[in-house]
């Protein structure tokens, strides 16, 4: 049930709205679509509940968990929201802040606050390297993603960030499982830190609404979405995406190590990772689409027809269609959830010209569809 007060006149409006904004969702929508259209909720008035000084209770449980190390830290909020909270927190948990963009101000004077704006990233950057800083912080505009910036001044992308959480939280909690998008890298599946503790990855849909009601169902300790969209469950969270805990736990992290952020990153095992790319396809074809295709893949995985040389070893259909071959590599395509397009992403622990040639086979059968567009970006 959803629960909803309106008035006659609002109501008009609102059904209105609803026709024309939800024309272009099929799969994720269509429930709550048909709930609003059809008037299938009870009306009535909401409530709400106020907690006193939530602020202070807010940073003063997330503040709790010391770290011994004296940590120095970049903290860029691009004059968002996380900047009431995020430099208090950091301090709290015993680290050395150097504060960046952190004043509210909603014109964002600066740039956009967004971790995966470069803005904002080479603003991180040039702070980190000024002040020999060991980690730099970009958070969003409401705080819930966190971008990283390593001690040399790089960028690292959330799903390797993702992994070596996930290492040092698998060292104290053995036998627990995380959730991990779609997109992410295929390094989780055959890791030894995590095989070695016992813990299982779960490879889920897309959308950090998916990975956050995933990790709730599965009990998971943690969940990981490649936007920066990190989820930590009882005892390190509250099962919901929190940029500054997510901040938090990779101080934790650099706690428990004896190298910098770049040299566990460098010991990571390497892989060559193409960016999102996302060609155009309409939104009434798209669906239609990624079926034909997942047909297509599972017809050549049985018949052993071979990408670049290797085998189709394994096929997740939760999202679209990922399909891995059999030295690790893989490529996904899938149906983007808010615009007229489909998203291609492939890796290869091998080489980089293996990620490519998984590229073209993916655009091959796709452009045999006849129904694609330009991409925004190739590889």
């Amino acid at each position: 049930m959803i629960t909803a007060s309106h008035n006659e006149n609002g109501w008009t409006g609102i059904k209105m709205g609803i026709e024309k904004g939800l024309t272009h969702c099929k799969e994720e929508m269509s429930e709550l679509k048909d709930i609003v259209l059809n008037e299938k909720f009870t009306s009535g008035k909401g409530t709400y509940k106020s907690i006193k000084d939530f602020s202070k209770i807010y940073i003063d449980e997330l503040s709790k968990n010391k770290i011994k190390k004296k940590i120095k830290v970049v903290a860029a909020c691009g004059n968002g929201t996380a900047g009431i909270f995020a430099p208090d927190i950091l301090r709290g948990i015993g680290c050395d802040v150097v504060e960046l963009d952190c004043k509210l101000d909603y014109s964002f004077p600066k740039y956009n606050p967004n971790p995966e704006d470069m803005k904002m990233l080479h603003e991180i950057s040039k702070c980190v390297k000024e002040n020999k800083a060991d980690v730099g912080f970009g958070f969003d505009g409401d705080g819930d993603r966190v971008g990283v910036i390593d001690n040399n001044g790089n960028e690292i992308f959330a799903d390797k960030i993702g992994l070596l959480i996930a290492r040092n939280i698998s060292e104290q909690y053995k036998n627990s499982k995380f959730v991990v998008d779609v997109k992410s890298t295929g390094l989780f599946e055959k890791d030894e830190i995590l095989i070695k503790n016992n813990c299982q990855t779960i490879y889920w849909k897309t959308g950090h609404s998916y990975i956050k009601r995933k990790v709730n169902m599965e009990n998971a300790i943690a969940g990981f979405e490649k936007s920066g969209h990190f989820f930590f469950n009882k005892p390190l969270g509250y099962g919901f995406d929190d940029g500054i805990n997510s901040a938090a736990q990779i101080c934790h992290l650099l706690d428990n190590q004896d190298k910098k952020l770049s040299e566990l990153i460098e010991n990571l095992p390497k892989t060559y990772q193409s960016p999102t790319m996302a060609p155009f396809c309409k939104d009434d074809e798209k669906y239609e689409v990624i079926n034909e295709l997942i047909n297509k893949i599972k017809e050549l995985k049985n018949s052993k027809n071979k990408i670049d040389g290797l085998n189709i070893s394994n096929i997740l259909t939760v999202n679209g269609i990922r399909f891995t071959l059999e030295d690790g590599s893989w490529g996904l395509i899938r149906a983007s959830s808010n615009k007229p397009s489909l998203v291609v992403v492939t890796e290869s622990p091998t080489s980089d010209d293996r990620k490519k040639k998984i590229f073209e086979f993916i655009d091959e059968l796709l452009q045999t569809t006849g129904k694609i567009g330009e991409y925004d970006q190739k590889i």
